[in-house]
């Protein structure tokens, strides 16, 4: 006997697989963690700092580098789906459907400069998708 599948699941209507959404959350919230330099000419040895230089943001970022790769590399519809998910966890919509729908919109617009811009992205894309049933938790765990 088949299985009923509803056809209104937003979950079955995301063209962005969890796996790479979630590996978008875990590169915006390395991004969001750096901080301005607050001494861009350091000269001396990176273990007598404690390190720290690598949560400053630099000119050639490579954090910023891998996020921006990672959604310039998403096709359009998986961009869309990012950002419906952004405002859906951010609290704008009430429904992925109505912000899947607005963010048709934008369809023309460079997205992924628009969501590298919003502050917090990581924490907005992983309650977008856990709104839908998706968990990062289990997504690491079965990883593991």
């Amino acid at each position: 006997m088949a299985e009923d599948v509803d056809d209104n699941d937003p979950a079955d209507q995301l063209t962005i697989s969890p796996k790479k959404a979630f590996f978008i959350i875990v590169k915006a919230r390395e991004f969001d963690e750096e901080v301005a330099p607050t001494d861009p000419d350091s000269g001396s040895n990176p273990t007598d700092d404690r390190e720290v230089d690598v949560l400053e943001s630099q000119p050639d970022d490579p954090t910023l580098e891998e996020l921006e790769d990672a959604l310039v590399g998403l096709n359009v519809d998986e961009q869309l789906d990012l950002l419906a998910l952004t405002w859906l966890g951010r609290g704008d919509f009430t429904s992925f459907e109505q912000a899947r729908s607005e963010a048709e919109d934008l369809r023309d617009k460079h997205i992924p400069s628009y969501l590298i811009g919003t502050p917090k992205l990581g924490d907005y894309i992983e309650e977008g998708l856990a709104q839908l049933g998706y968990s990062l938790e289990d997504f690491e765990v079965n990883r593991l």
